[in-house]
């Protein structure tokens, strides 16, 4: 079994939390917009994004990181033992420049 470099997980975190935040919060953006006959996604339609996102995430990138794409995430693995707090650092700070560039690609 190879060992995955740093880089990659952080990496892993950043496109992660890229998706989470332009799928999840691109939906809340339309949730209220009118397109003719649609009334936009609702509440279950935005559940739908967040946890549809997050799963394919998991299934994409948990291999490779994880898959913690939030910080509370990372912060509660350094809480159990199962994550240094330089890992957790890095992690966060990935995560945090993934949702800034999801936000502006909304």
């Amino acid at each position: 079994m190879s060992v995955i470099s740093p880089s990659k997980k952080y990496v892993a975190e950043m496109i992660g939390t890229f998706v989470l935040v332009a799928m999840g919060c691109g939906c809340a953006v339309l949730a209220g917009k009118d397109f003719g006959d649609l009334t936009g996604t609702g509440t279950v339609g935005i559940s739908l994004a967040f946890g549809l996102a997050v799963l394919v995430m998991v299934y994409a990138l948990g291999w490779i990181s994880g898959c913690h794409i939030n910080p509370a995430v990372s912060i509660s693995m350094v809480a159990a033992g199962r994550m240094s707090a330089r890992d957790a650092f890095a992690y966060i700070a990935a995560q945090c420049v993934g949702a800034v560039l999801g936000a502006t690609a909304l």
